[in-house]
């Protein structure tokens, strides 16, 4: 039986592949490298999203934050949410933010949610219902009525 020669191949060099050492994007970095933010993006980004937070110096008409922490989504924020939402779109409300935030802290009174009008107090609504969002959105929303009912504070904790 003849000895098997231990001869080598000559391993082919792979064409194409890139390893992140050596890869490059179009900007000089590294593959998977991220760019870092500097001070002037932040701020940028800070501005953004105040713009977004408040409806004072905004185009939007209202915000409206339904509260959907844990005790809400079990109470049935996502029902409201979702009422909230198809009644939005069946009366074409264009001119009203739809946020959501976590707990409220008064898990008890879930589901809750937050209405803001441009230069009026917020109102925090409270044991809601699909029903009850959809009178929300229609009187105070649109007609500009409190809907005293369902309220449970007029006014708020400002965070500058």
């Amino acid at each position: 039986m003849p000895a098997k020669n231990p001869v080598s191949k000559k391993e082919k060099p792979k064409v194409g592949k890139r390893t992140p050492k050596t890869a490059a994007t179009r900007k000089g970095r590294p593959e998977g490298e991220k760019k870092k933010l500097r001070i002037q993006d932040l701020e940028r980004i800070r501005e953004k999203a105040r713009a977004l937070a408040t409806i004072r110096d905004s185009q939007w008409r209202a915000k409206i934050t339904v509260h959907m922490g844990t005790c809400g989504i079990a109470a049935g924020a996502r029902d409201v949410m979702d009422a909230l939402l198809d009644e939005m779109k069946k009366k074409n409300v264009k001119d009203v933010i739809v946020t959501t935030s976590g707990c409220a802290g008064l898990c008890n009174r879930e589901p809750m949610a937050t209405v803001e009008i441009k230069d009026k107090p917020p109102v925090k609504y409270v044991d809601l219902a699909p029903d009850k969002i959809r009178k929300i959105l229609v009187d105070h929303v649109l007609g500009g009525q409190i809907v005293v009912g369902y309220a449970l504070a007029v006014g708020s904790e400002t965070m500058y």
